[in-house]
């Protein structure tokens, strides 16, 4: 036995003797499989605290919980238990679109009602879900005399580790909101970092800790506090109040993945779990798809958002992109820069934003007569230059104006170092504006993409018209970052972080990967570029690059079979940072999309199809590096190769320095 193993048996032990002479100081939950273990207990000053252990290893060792109030005393300590309770359950959930059609809702979940012993006898519920995958658990506020309005100073909640173990983080409280390069340090290395923060222990075992179902509270960050603790750091008001509170209300879920292998995180639906089910009745009007649009060629520089002689949001060049999306059957052309308010400097100051008013040149009436008899519908952009008051100033009608043009989807952007008001992007201030953002879209039957947001917890399952946000560094900086643009273990490494919260739209399909209107290139191969179709989940993808680009490439095809709706998805080998390859099964059919990438090194592996169904014969499609393809010198090199396989075969893949392999699986009719 360990030392570790000794040392959770004694406090298993310890805890269990507690329980059963005092039921006022510990309670234990496990988990379905009996494997993952949650010990809450009460120190001798009354203060709750909470340790996980898997697999019979400690892998969140003691923890506080509670919080401190402003202009009252804390709540942390002085509690007696009241009562408590465990539920079961195990149900299984059917999503509307989704990277998993069918998700299996399976917990126990530990109660914990506390009152204060002395002074105003306050009351807070703890509640507890344990999975086989991992912890969910929130606060409760009942209602109560003594309990009502009040501010949040402080959120005391500990996520503390039993080593210095190695973790992949972005900073917090810094001004490109989330839009950073993943860097890798020991825990206690680390400043004040955005979640989902994803960790390796020194037990080989990958944990990730985030939230879900963040409703009227400000989010959480993540504290190195040194000696393995981590704790809990809510953004706060500018006046440094952290979250309003009215009671009876419940928190957001804090969660706590756990795996033996990478992969596992993403295959664990656990954020999910932990939402509450569509709110919004129908949403057959939700319909995943790809889509062009008026965007890359400014990123280029061949284009601008503002008027003038570049001005890329006309009537001429929109009808081309329709033309095109009609002819390949995409959903959707996104058009950025067709509204007033993009002359003169617009970032951190987007009052001039009108998102009823189109720029002379962009006939709305035209197109959107000319988009719905090719069968495609425009998606709108309201770019708010971080303007809250002005955006929100104009909701109703922009969102009505949307409907009445047949503009089924809208993309947001809040581009600024923080809200024009002063405002931190991830504060309460700005979940509560996306609360209504998101409303208002759902009021009018639009699809809503978000970037520069606050960050995904789930909410798509509650409503499912929030089908994709950005909240990472996306496409785009290949194109103009100083720093050359996202390195080639970048997409390696979203996989098990951002992505993990949910959808992102990232915008990959750049054919033209030498760029050669900007200084930067694409710091992957052309096949790279298409496995992330399927690495990089999003219900809406983007074929980014200009029309010209692809038109009678032979691998555009690619683009045009992959799917965007699936019914099941598996990550078949994974290391963060270095690979990943994952196989995703197109919703309703028995036809498969694998895509596998690697970072600045060569790869080679060999996956089995043993998920395809057994007795049908595939016709597989390998979208490949060549042995001339380099990602730096020669990117756009790429092999296509055709071959009969079932589920008993084997496919070798090669890929280069930043390269990767894209794979349809087609059932051979």
């Amino acid at each position: 036995m360990s030392n570790t193993t000794r040392i959770l048996a004694a406090v298993l032990l310890l805890l269990w003797g507690c329980t059963s002479q005092n039921t006022n100081k510990s309670l234990q939950l496990s988990s379905p499989d009996q494997k993952l273990n949650v010990d809450f207990y009460l120190t001798s000053k009354g203060a709750p605290g909470y340790l996980i252990s898997y697999h019979n290893k400690i892998v969140i060792d003691s923890s506080a919980l509670g919080f401190v109030l402003n202009k009252a005393d804390v709540l942390t300590k002085g509690f007696h238990i009241v009562n408590s309770s465990i539920t079961k359950v195990d149900t299984t959930w059917e999503q509307p679109w989704g990277e998993e059609h069918f998700i299996r809702d399976n917990h126990t979940e530990l109660k914990i009602e506390l009152e204060e012993l002395n002074g105003f006898k306050r009351k807070l519920n703890i509640i507890f879900r344990a999975f086989d995958y991992g912890v969910g658990f929130r606060y409760e506020f009942p209602e109560q005399k003594n309990l009502t309005n009040f501010e949040i100073k402080d959120e005391l909640t500990e996520f503390n580790m039993t080593a210095n173990n190695e973790a992949w983080w972005i900073p917090a409280y810094k001004g490109n909101r989330d839009e950073f390069i993943f860097k890798k340090n020991p825990i206690n290395e680390l400043p004040y970092v955005l979640t989902p923060l994803t960790i390796e222990t020194k037990d080989s075992l990958y944990v990730s800790i985030h939230e879900a179902a963040l409703v009227d509270f400000s989010s959480m960050a993540i504290e190195a506090k040194g000696n393995n603790k981590l704790k809990c750091e809510l953004f706060p008001w500018k006046n440094g109040v952290r979250t309003y509170v009215k009671a009876p209300m419940v928190s957001p879920w804090r969660t706590i993945q756990i795996a033996d292998k990478p992969g596992d995180l993403i295959t664990s639906y656990l954020i999910l779990n932990l939402n509450e089910p569509n709110k919004i009745g129908d949403v057959s009007w939700v319909k995943p798809g790809k889509y062009v649009g008026v965007w890359w060629e400014m990123h280029l520089g061949l284009g601008s958002w503002n008027q003038g002689p570049k001005h890329a949001a006309n009537t001429k060049n929109t009808k081309h992109y329709i033309d095109f999306a009609a002819k390949h059957k995409f959903s959707g052309v996104l058009v950025e820069g067709w509204n007033w308010g993009w002359d003169g400097n617009w970032m951190n100051g987007g009052e001039a934003f009108n998102f009823t008013k189109a720029y002379p040149d962009y006939d709305i009436e035209e197109l959107t007569k000319y988009a719905k008899e090719k069968g495609v519908y425009i998606i709108g952009h309201h770019e708010t230059g971080a303007a809250i008051e002005n955006y929100e100033n104009q909701l109703e009608e922009a969102y009505q104006f949307l409907e009445d043009n047949g503009m089924k989807g809208v993309k947001t952007g809040y581009v600024g170092d923080s809200l024009n008001n002063g405002e931190w992007h991830f504060g309460q201030y700005m979940v509560r504006h996306q609360q209504k953002v998101m409303e208002m879209a759902a009021k009018h039957h639009i699809m809503l993409t978000a970037h520069e947001t606050i960050k995904d917890t789930g909410l798509r399952r509650t409503y499912p018209n929030f089908i994709a946000r950005e909240d990472a560094r996306g496409q785009e900086y290949n194109a103009w970052s100083s720093d050359g643009g996202n390195p080639p273990s970048h997409v390696t490494i979203l996989p098990f972080t951002r992505l993990l919260s949910g959808p992102m739209d990232y915008t990959p399909g750049v054919f033209d990967l030498t760029l050669p209107t900007q200084k930067n290139q694409i710091n992957g191969t052309l096949a790279k570029e298409l496995a992330l179709y399927v690495i990089i989940y999003t219900p809406n993808q983007m074929a980014c690059d200009l029309p010209e680009n692809y038109e009678g490439h032979p691998a555009f095809k690619f683009i045009e079979d992959v799917a965007t709706d699936w019914e099941t998805t598996k990550v078949l080998e994974a290391s963060i940072g270095n690979y990943i390859t994952t196989a995703r099964q197109q919703r309703g059919t028995d036809n498969w999309f694998v895509g596998a990438i690697t970072n600045e090194q060569p790869r080679q592996t060999s996956i089995k199809l043993d998920f395809l169904p057994e007795g049908k014969t595939f016709i597989a499609t390998l979208y490949k590096d060549s042995p001339k393809t380099n990602y730096l010198t020669n990117p756009t090199a790429y092999e296509i190769e055709s071959k009969e396989v079932n589920s008993t075969s084997v496919l070798n893949l090669v890929m280069v320095g930043s390269g990767g392999v894209a794979i349809s699986i087609i059932e051979k009719k």
